[in-house]
Order: structure tokens, then sequence, then C-alpha cells
């Protein structure tokens, strides 16, 4: 989640100063935080659903 809310927070600094290069690097940021995030909960489903065959 930090990732999503760094990048969150650069973007809109970007947009506010008008700073491109800035805003694309928060979305860069916003997006990897984003891959993190599900990448994440895949990994817990599986670990979830190998517990739950074993029972």
């Amino acid at each position: 989640m930090g990732h999503e809310v760094k990048g969150s927070i650069k973007e809109a600094t970007g947009k506010l100063t008008g700073d491109r290069s800035k805003q694309l690097e928060g979305n860069v940021e916003k997006n990897v935080g984003k891959v993190e995030r599900s990448v994440g909960q895949a990994q817990d489903d599986l670990r979830s659903s190998e517990r739950d065959s074993r029972r």
C-alpha cells in the first residue's frame, strides 16, 4: 500500500505543479504498488487454498 499512496501523492503534486515527469513517476509508482498488492493477495489465496486442501 505504501507505493500506491506515495505514487498518488507524487502524481497529484506533479499535476498541481505542472511537472509532467513527477506526475508520470507517481503514476508508475502507484501502479507498482497495485501490482505488489495483487501478487500478495494471490500468494495469500494460494496459501489459504493449500491449507484448506490439507483438511
